[in-house]
């Protein structure tokens, strides 16, 4: 009983919430670059929070259950299709067995979670199934989707049809705002830096990764060439010695030396991580009590979206 795997597309890894508490080991985060999306997937599809998805990036997917189940894809815009037919996303489908079910590429943004009722059934690695293939942990024996693999997931024969108004859908842009908590070492860059910083546009490089995003842009000096190595905080801003600022994100190493800005907003980084080479990124100073204010608020408003119904 599983969801064959024709076809991986681009990148496609089994992901759930990720890792927590194995950076003493050495092991980073892993999890959804978009949690949002990830989260709705679940929650649509009435599945524990933390149930393992597949994360579709940049899409060609292609897929072939063998059991009578449902499916849902949040996302990325990727035009669905099940036996040619095109479906919506963000609503959850009823598939049978031989089913054709494809997904091909993204027409905006970049990621996107494909998930099963009931989820995919991953024996973790270090309390998670989170795929990090830099580290070969997680998912299928710690590597990407290959064509021939088979997803463990349960015959499922009810479950009710919801759907996320297209209302409440995010909308994925070619451009983004990330807003920057400031760091101690900000005091290192002067406040003509700083400024430079906070008033260009960057563009995504093509060395984007889930490791982090290279940026592209005026360069930003540091009073420092390099610091002890120290732990990363998810969404941190590296200034390393051309001057070039790099977002880390998920699969980030665990400890680095060079100096930092700031760092971006958890609810920024989703955003970015939806953003394809060539997509602009501004950056914006936010306080630390700001940042909590617009987290708790961003919680409470997705709380308050309400799932409708469909007919299957």
């Amino acid at each position: 009983m599983s969801l064959e795997v024709i076809a991986p597309g681009v990148l496609s890894l089994l992901q759930d919430r990720g890792r927590f508490g194995a950076h003493r080991i050495g092991l980073t985060n892993g999890g959804p670059l978009d949690p949002e999306a990830f989260n709705y997937c679940n929650r649509l599809l009435g599945n524990d929070p933390g149930s393992t998805l597949v994360e579709i990036s940049f899409g060609g997917g292609h897929f072939r259950p063998t059991v009578d189940t449902f499916i849902c894809v949040t996302g990325a815009s990727m035009p669905l299709t099940i036996n040619g037919a095109e479906m919506p996303l963000w609503a959850v489908l009823p598939v049978k067995a031989g089913d054709d079910i494809r997904l091909d590429f993204a027409e905006r943004g970049c990621r996107a979670y494909l998930g099963t009722a009931g989820g995919f059934s991953v024996a973790p690695s270090f309390g998670s199934t989170a795929t990090v293939v830099r580290e070969n942990i997680g998912g299928l024996g710690g590597d990407k989707l290959k064509a021939g693999d088979s997803l463990p997931c349960a015959a499922v024969s009810g479950r009710r049809c919801y759907y996320l108004p297209p209302e409440h859908q995010p909308r994925y842009q070619d451009m983004v705002t990330l807003r920057v908590i400031p760091g101690y070492q900000q005091a290192h860059f002067s406040r003509l830096e700083q400024r430079r910083f906070f008033s260009h546009g960057y563009t995504v490089s093509e060395r984007c990764d889930r490791m982090g995003y290279r940026l592209e842009g005026p360069a930003i000096a540091c009073d420092i060439e390099g610091i002890l190595s120290e732990g990363i905080c998810l969404g941190a801003i590296q200034i390393p010695a051309d001057g070039q600022p790099i977002v880390l994100l998920n699969d980030r190493q665990t400890i680095g030396g060079y100096p930092k800005i700031g760092s971006a907003l958890s609810l920024d980084t989703a955003r970015l991580a939806q953003l394809r080479p060539g997509g602009t990124v501004h950056f914006a100073p936010i306080s630390p009590h700001g940042a909590h204010n617009a987290l708790h608020l961003a919680h409470s408003m997705s709380g308050r979206r309400t799932l409708l119904e469909r007919q299957p």
